[in-house]
């Protein structure tokens, strides 16, 4: 796929006093023994003493106090007295703490695009039909071909599709009275609390990538999710893919990270970007 990547602008400030406790924690941060103290310590798995971080780390029983004190006054680390040792911590809190205040100051965490805009008016988007099938699996044979759709080397039969994918949530895309793209969803767990969430797909055919194809099927896909109360949709994309990850980042999903190696194609390792995007809170 190909799309044009749009520019997101939002006038959410990060609250001044988030702010201050952020940088306070980065200030703290800033000086590298006390990073790697903390690493000393989280890798540790339990309660360590003063003591042992002094020797582990080759560093004066003062400078060790110095800096674990600096790092328990800004809530990285607790601290507890067992007769005269001082044990050492992780608090809990900051292993997501310290995640929540990157994304927040990275704008990571503020109101995402409802969906793609400048919609194009020739692609027409409706629910897949039986008659759809043999394009369904063209489209998706082309998208194979590319390299950089999925980890699919054939294109699954029609009755594999149709257990698969939601039957409330397969649209087709239409171009000049041609099927060119469809879009779909599977569910991620059988289990009902995770009744709401969803595995998303987008496959442009060849030929007619660029012409907002992509923008149109996203656009219904995800308020079509929004309406059915899915409050998650997910996806994996190669990180080559350059064009269905702006695509997707315009409908409001996010970056949650890489996985590294998940699987092999064509005999090579590859990589996936995982992809998230939440429905707004009603």
């Amino acid at each position: 796929m190909a799309v044009d990547t749009a520019t997101m602008t939002t006038d959410v400030q990060l609250a001044p006093s988030d702010a201050e406790t952020y940088a306070e924690w980065f200030a703290c941060l800033a000086e590298p023994m006390r990073v790697r103290l903390l690493h000393a310590v989280a890798a540790a798995g339990r309660a360590v003493t003063v003591g042992e971080l002094t020797e582990r780390l080759g560093i004066s029983q003062s400078t060790c106090s110095h800096h674990v004190r600096r790092l328990a006054d800004v809530g990285f680390v607790l601290l507890r007295k067992e007769r005269t040792a001082t044990l050492v911590t992780v608090n809990p809190a900051c292993c997501t703490g310290l995640p929540h205040a990157a994304d927040a100051v990275m704008g990571l965490l503020a109101p995402r695009p409802c969906c793609p805009e400048d919609l194009p008016g020739d692609v027409a988007v409706r629910a897949l039909e039986p008659r759809d099938w043999d394009a369904v699996r063209r489209v998706y044979a082309e998208g194979i071909a590319t390299g950089n759709a999925t980890f699919e080397t054939e294109v699954p039969g029609r009755r594999a599709l149709e257990e698969a994918w939601l039957s409330d949530h397969r649209w087709v895309a239409e171009l000049d009275d041609r099927v060119v793209g469809f879009a779909a969803a599977r569910s991620v767990s059988g289990r009902p609390v995770y009744a709401g969430v969803a595995e998303t797909s987008v496959y442009v055919g060849d030929g007619v990538r660029g012409r907002g194809v992509g923008k149109a099927l996203v656009h219904r896909q995800v308020t079509a999710a929004d309406d059915a109360g899915l409050w998650t949709l997910q996806t994996g994309i190669f990180p080559e893919n350059r064009a269905s990850l702006a695509l997707h980042h315009s409908a409001g999903f996010r970056t949650l990270g890489l996985r590294e190696r998940i699987g092999r194609h064509h005999g090579v390792w590859r990589d996936t970007v995982f992809l998230e995007r939440r429905r707004a809170e009603d």
